[in-house]
Protein backbone atom coordinates (compact mmCIF):
# COMPACT_ATOMS: atom_id res chain seq x y z
CA UNK A 1 0.00 0.00 0.00
CA UNK A 2 2.00 2.69 -1.04
CA UNK A 3 1.51 6.97 -0.43
CA UNK A 4 -1.21 6.96 -3.63
CA UNK A 5 -3.32 4.39 -2.77
CA UNK A 6 -3.59 6.40 1.07
CA UNK A 7 -4.81 9.18 -1.24
CA UNK A 8 -7.41 8.00 -3.39
CA UNK A 9 -9.19 5.76 -0.98
CA UNK A 10 -12.53 7.76 0.27
CA UNK A 11 -14.05 5.16 1.92
CA UNK A 12 -16.18 6.40 5.06
CA UNK A 13 -16.39 9.61 3.14
CA UNK A 14 -20.63 9.62 2.34
CA UNK A 15 -20.37 9.09 6.23
CA UNK A 16 -18.46 12.01 7.16
CA UNK A 17 -20.77 14.21 4.51
CA UNK A 18 -24.13 12.80 5.52
CA UNK A 19 -23.10 13.64 9.17
CA UNK A 20 -22.24 17.37 8.18
CA UNK A 21 -25.15 18.13 5.98
CA UNK A 22 -27.36 16.25 8.61
CA UNK A 23 -26.38 18.75 11.20
CA UNK A 24 -26.73 21.48 9.18
CA UNK A 25 -30.40 20.70 7.77
CA UNK A 26 -30.94 19.62 11.63
CA UNK A 27 -29.97 23.38 12.47
CA UNK A 28 -32.30 24.78 9.78
CA UNK A 29 -34.97 23.09 10.71
CA UNK A 30 -35.21 23.95 14.38
CA UNK A 31 -34.89 27.26 13.08
CA UNK A 32 -38.18 27.56 11.04
CA UNK A 33 -39.62 25.70 13.78
CA UNK A 34 -38.55 28.54 16.01
CA UNK A 35 -39.83 31.51 13.70
CA UNK A 36 -43.14 29.82 13.67
CA UNK A 37 -43.75 29.39 17.18
CA UNK A 38 -42.61 32.96 17.51
CA UNK A 39 -45.17 34.33 15.13
CA UNK A 40 -47.50 32.22 16.20
CA UNK A 41 -47.54 33.31 20.24
CA UNK A 42 -47.40 37.25 18.45
CA UNK A 43 -50.15 35.86 16.24
CA UNK A 44 -52.27 34.61 19.01
CA UNK A 45 -51.51 37.89 21.33
CA UNK A 46 -52.48 40.22 18.72
CA UNK A 47 -55.93 38.47 18.45
CA UNK A 48 -56.85 38.28 21.98
CA UNK A 49 -56.32 42.04 22.98
CA UNK A 50 -58.20 43.00 20.06
CA UNK A 51 -60.93 40.80 21.20
CA UNK A 52 -60.45 42.18 25.14
CA UNK A 53 -60.52 45.92 23.68
CA UNK A 54 -63.90 44.42 21.58
CA UNK A 55 -65.27 43.19 24.30
CA UNK A 56 -64.34 45.76 26.67
CA UNK A 57 -65.79 48.55 24.55
CA UNK A 58 -69.42 47.18 24.29
CA UNK A 59 -71.55 49.75 25.97
CA UNK A 60 -72.55 47.48 29.39
CA UNK A 61 -68.82 46.64 29.85
CA UNK A 62 -65.87 47.73 31.35
CA UNK A 63 -62.42 47.31 31.14
CA UNK A 64 -61.57 45.11 33.79
CA UNK A 65 -64.34 42.42 31.92
CA UNK A 66 -62.07 42.65 28.56
CA UNK A 67 -59.38 42.02 30.47
CA UNK A 68 -60.48 39.39 31.60
CA UNK A 69 -61.71 38.30 28.31
CA UNK A 70 -57.79 38.69 26.66
CA UNK A 71 -56.75 36.37 29.63
CA UNK A 72 -59.27 33.44 28.98
CA UNK A 73 -58.57 33.63 25.21
CA UNK A 74 -54.98 33.32 25.98
CA UNK A 75 -55.30 30.34 28.46
CA UNK A 76 -57.45 28.48 25.71
CA UNK A 77 -54.85 29.04 22.90
CA UNK A 78 -51.20 29.54 25.05
CA UNK A 79 -51.87 27.29 28.16
CA UNK A 80 -52.10 28.37 32.10
CA UNK A 81 -47.97 28.48 32.49
CA UNK A 82 -47.26 31.21 29.43
CA UNK A 83 -50.80 33.22 30.75
CA UNK A 84 -49.44 32.93 34.43
CA UNK A 85 -45.83 35.29 33.16
CA UNK A 86 -48.32 37.47 30.76
CA UNK A 87 -49.24 41.41 31.74
CA UNK A 88 -52.25 41.86 30.90
CA UNK A 89 -53.31 45.64 31.53
CA UNK A 90 -55.82 48.62 29.98
CA UNK A 91 -53.34 51.06 27.65
CA UNK A 92 -53.71 54.36 28.40
CA UNK A 93 -57.29 56.05 27.08
CA UNK A 94 -56.93 57.70 23.56
CA UNK A 95 -59.25 59.15 20.94
CA UNK A 96 -59.38 59.09 17.24
CA UNK A 97 -58.80 61.88 15.11
CA UNK A 98 -62.79 63.39 15.31
CA UNK A 99 -62.47 62.54 19.29
CA UNK A 100 -63.86 59.26 19.53
CA UNK A 101 -63.08 57.43 22.28
CA UNK A 102 -60.49 54.23 21.93
CA UNK A 103 -60.09 51.24 24.51
CA UNK A 104 -57.58 49.72 24.19
CA UNK A 105 -55.73 46.29 25.84
CA UNK A 106 -51.61 45.55 26.52
CA UNK A 107 -50.35 42.26 26.87
CA UNK A 108 -46.41 41.76 27.52
CA UNK A 109 -45.66 38.39 27.72
CA UNK A 110 -42.67 35.85 27.16
CA UNK A 111 -41.48 34.38 23.68
CA UNK A 112 -41.38 31.06 24.29
CA UNK A 113 -38.43 29.18 22.88
CA UNK A 114 -36.91 26.06 21.84
CA UNK A 115 -33.48 26.73 22.80
CA UNK A 116 -32.67 28.16 26.37
CA UNK A 117 -29.39 29.70 24.82
CA UNK A 118 -31.47 32.24 23.18
CA UNK A 119 -32.72 34.03 26.55
CA UNK A 120 -35.60 35.43 27.60
CA UNK A 121 -37.61 37.68 25.14
CA UNK A 122 -40.55 39.54 26.01
CA UNK A 123 -43.27 41.69 23.60
CA UNK A 124 -45.98 43.98 23.98
CA UNK A 125 -48.79 44.00 21.63
CA UNK A 126 -51.95 46.30 22.06
CA UNK A 127 -55.83 46.10 21.00
CA UNK A 128 -57.65 48.72 20.08
CA UNK A 129 -61.99 49.41 19.91
CA UNK A 130 -63.90 52.20 19.86
CA UNK A 131 -65.36 52.55 23.00
CA UNK A 132 -69.56 52.41 22.86
CA UNK A 133 -70.64 53.09 25.70
CA UNK A 134 -68.90 56.37 27.12
CA UNK A 135 -68.81 59.53 25.50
Amino acid sequence: MGPDRLRRDDRGAAVVEFTLVSILLVSLFLMIMQVGLVLHTRNVMVSAAQEGARFAANADRSAADGIARTQDALRESLGSDIVARTAVTQAPRTTTASGAPVVGIRVEGPLPFLFAAVGPLEITVEGHALDEGRP
